[in-house]
């Protein structure tokens, strides 16, 4: 049975029953009162009716803390978000679920992390949560017939190193949850199209805040992604960039007017010059010496993370390539990969990565050899991202289990 209105096992209508008995003192708070939306959360933890019962009451209070009832219409969010931040409802699947895009590539994660706040990101998700939810209502009653998922598409073209920034991953992940948690069974399926090679690693860092469920209504798509969406959306409804032939007004193939493709975020938005990191390690490097930091990669398409920031002064910075763990060696006597060079991290914190397409052992070199008087003291956290193995294409929709993989990382000090 799938627990849904129709389709209820015995135990399965025995426990609706109980939960909405249980749940009596709140039902007038919440968005809808119907079975079709009681279901959603007891789907959500398996027909368990004490942990539906929580979820449901942390949704209520969430509902109030937050303003959902009215973030649609009393909320705006800051100019920058409006318009550096991609994305956009547009069009309705073959089922009549609405269709919700992001167009990932051109956007600029540190520019708007510069420009507005955390929570600023995380209330212009709710107010698109709760316009979607209003679409889907809207559409239940149009079409005569319980609509309550969505459908996604994650358009990844151009997804590169900057889209995996420490603080802009951290903020996606908890979007995530607040999803996960406030929303459930809220996802029909989503397609991920154009996928570059950097795709597994990023997908590494965020299927963790995803239930298990939902990982199983991604679907990563191959070269035949147009032809796959147009399966499940009708041409009419799917813009002409993506193989349909919705278009806007004025002929504009990516429609625009619903969604948001956006580019660098200008400096004139910037209302700060950095975001505040959490470092996991500190060092100190002594007057007219270095210090390394060994990595071992043991396969290709690992990302090397990392972040860093000085008390007072600058330091020299850069990566290299060597042969064997521990062992040391001078500058001059490795592959130089990321090029050598002192950084005022004192003033603005650096972070950068590198997609390590080579195995063996990375080094990271902190040089303060050029200072005869001043040791640096370092705050610092270094990553290895791994990449999920993903598994060939079972179907047309290119559905991939993905299994997490496993890297030796080890650092060593050397001065």
């Amino acid at each position: 049975m799938s627990g849904r209105v129709g389709d209820l096992s015995p135990k399965q209508a025995e426990a609706l029953e109980q939960f909405r008995e249980r749940i009596q003192d709140i039902l007038p708070q919440l968005p809808a009162q119907h079975d079709h939306f009681l279901l959603r959360w007891l789907r959500a933890r398996n027909f368990n009716i004490q942990k539906s019962e929580a979820m449901l009451r942390k949704h209520v209070e969430f509902r109030k803390q937050m303003k959902v009832d009215t973030i649609t219409e009393d909320w705006r969010p800051p100019e920058v978000i409006e318009k550096y931040l991609s994305g956009g409802m547009c069009g309705h699947d073959r089922e009549g679920s609405p269709i919700w895009y992001d167009v990932i590539g051109p956007m600029d994660p540190k520019g708007l992390f510069l420009s507005a706040a955390k929570q600023d990101f995380i209330k212009s998700k709710i107010k698109d949560c709760e316009v979607l939810q209003k679409d889907c209502a809207l559409q239940s009653q149009k079409l005569g017939t319980n609509v309550e998922a969505i459908t996604m598409i994650y358009d990844v073209e151009g997804l590169g190193l900057k889209h995996l920034w420490k603080p802009a991953i951290e903020t996606y992940g908890e979007i995530l949850q607040m999803f996960e948690n406030n929303y459930p069974e809220g996802l029909k399926r989503l397609f991920v199209i154009k996928a570059p090679k950097l795709f597994p690693v990023a997908y590494n860092l965020v299927k963790h805040f995803l239930s298990e469920n939902t990982r199983q209504k991604i679907y990563i798509l191959g070269a035949n992604w147009q032809e796959v969406l147009l399966k499940y959306i009708d041409p009419e409804e799917l813009p002409a960039i993506y193989g349909g032939k919705l278009t806007d007004p004025d002929g504009d193939p990516r429609c625009r007017t619903r969604i948001n493709h956006v580019g660098p975020v200008p400096p004139s938005y910037y209302v700060r010059d950095h975001v505040k990191v959490d470092y996991e390690r500190c060092m100190t490097v002594s007057r007219g010496s270095s210090q390394q930091l060994d990595y071992e990669i043991l396969f290709p398409g690992c990302v090397l993370r990392w972040q860093f920031a000085t008390e007072s002064a600058d330091i020299g910075f850069g990566v290299f390539l060597k042969a064997k763990m521990g062992e040391w060696k001078k500058a001059g006597q490795m592959q130089e990969v990321v090029h050598s060079q002192r950084y005022n991290s004192h003033l603005v914190p650096e972070d950068g990565s590198l997609t390590c397409e080579t195995p063996g052992v990375y080094v990271l070199r902190f040089d303060n050899t050029y200072s005869i008087f001043q040791a640096k003291r370092i705050s610092f956290t270094v990553e290895v991202l791994l990449p999920d193995r993903l598994q060939s294409p079972q179907n047309n929709e290119g559905s991939k289990n993905c299994t997490s993989t496993s890297v030796q990382a080890e650092a060593s000090s050397q001065s």
